[in-house]
């Protein structure tokens, strides 16, 4: 009888094993839903449905975006964190939701550090500082004495972490103080900077800059060190304000719940590298200051330790606190 138990836990075992690999060797045999933790028209969104068409024609089935947009990104995060980890649940998340929020927010639904496996890295993008064309500036010098003269009326949207760090961050540096207003979505806060409801938007180039192009607002500084050659005559932060220090860039991957399967990672990895090397994908965003990076899920785990304590650091000298 105690052998007959001992071979049913063996084939109970190479049963599984085998079962395993049928799973990961199929994979993947339905379509995948990735979430955009951004509401739709953001940069996030772009970016994603642009590598999720990708995507889908290496893995041979549908990649379909959900946004879940809220509270800079954590709503949408915090679905694919609870989710199964079985490769058909996906998270384009950037920086807000998987390097600063840890910063911003006490009580995280899910802990930052390990509810996700990365996958594959996108690239990333430059904001450009803009504002109301009414407000009687043309420099960014120019928004900063008109902040100066009347300390906190100067108001500022943001709809996620980078729009939001990046307006503290200049304030910090310019020594001046502004009202942030928070918003869903960059769409709706550039809206709202168009009609004059608030003064200042730093966001990125998807949301900026054929706004900036078509004379609905007025770009003062881009947040990179160099100058994008998308928009060239803008000077950087550091140029118009006459520092050195001033950097803040949005960046884009894919992540999974924690405990995905190795085979699914490494497949997702190189559909996510095979669109990131692509150069119609590549050529479409460069108007809007895009740079892709393909790499291995490794290099993004690594990266992601980087950019949070990075980010940590920037929240932490803006004069942020985690609510």
């Amino acid at each position: 009888m105690k052998k007959i138990r001992i071979l049913s836990c063996y084939i109970g075992l190479i049963l599984g094993f085998t079962s395993t690999l049928v799973l990961a060797d199929n994979y993947p045999s339905k379509p995948i839903k990735a979430i955009v933790p951004f509401a739709p028209g953001s940069a996030t969104d772009q970016i994603g449905r642009a590598f999720a068409a990708k995507m889908a024609e290496s893995l041979g089935q549908a990649v379909v975006i959900e946004n879940r947009p809220g509270a800079n990104g954590m709503i949408g995060a915090d679905v694919v964190a609870k989710s199964p980890a079985d490769g058909y649940t996906l998270l384009f998340g950037t920086n807000s939701t998987n390097a600063a929020l840890k910063s911003l927010v006490k009580n995280l639904p899910y802990n930052q550090d390990t509810a996700f496996t990365p996958i594959g890295y996108f690239g990333s993008v430059p904001l450009i500082v803009a504002v109301n064309n009414d407000l009687p500036v043309k420099s960014l010098n120019g928004f900063v004495s008109l902040a100066k003269a009347d300390p906190g009326k100067m108001t500022f949207a943001y709809a996620s972490t980078s729009q939001r760090v990046s307006s503290e961050m200049l304030a910090n540096a310019a020594g001046i103080k502004m009202t942030g207003v928070s918003y869903k979505g960059g769409p709706n806060a550039m809206t709202d900077l168009i009609g004059g409801q608030v003064n200042m938007f730093t966001a990125d180039f998807a949301v900026t800059l054929p706004q900036v192009q078509a004379g609905k607002i007025r770009g003062l500084a881009v947040t990179s060190l160099k100058r994008s050659p998308a928009i060239p005559e803008l000077p950087t932060v550091n140029e118009a304000l006459g520092i050195k220090n001033y950097e803040l860039i949005a960046f884009f991957a894919a992540f999974g719940p924690a405990g995905m399967p190795k085979d699914a990672v490494m497949k997702l990895n190189k559909a996510i590298n095979d669109a990131a090397k692509s150069k119609d994908l590549t050529e479409r965003f460069a108007s809007i200051g895009f740079e892709s990076q393909p790499g291995t899920p490794e290099a993004l785990g690594q990266k992601i330790k980087f950019e949070t304590a990075k980010w940590a650091q920037a929240i932490k000298a803006a004069g942020m606190e985690a609510e």
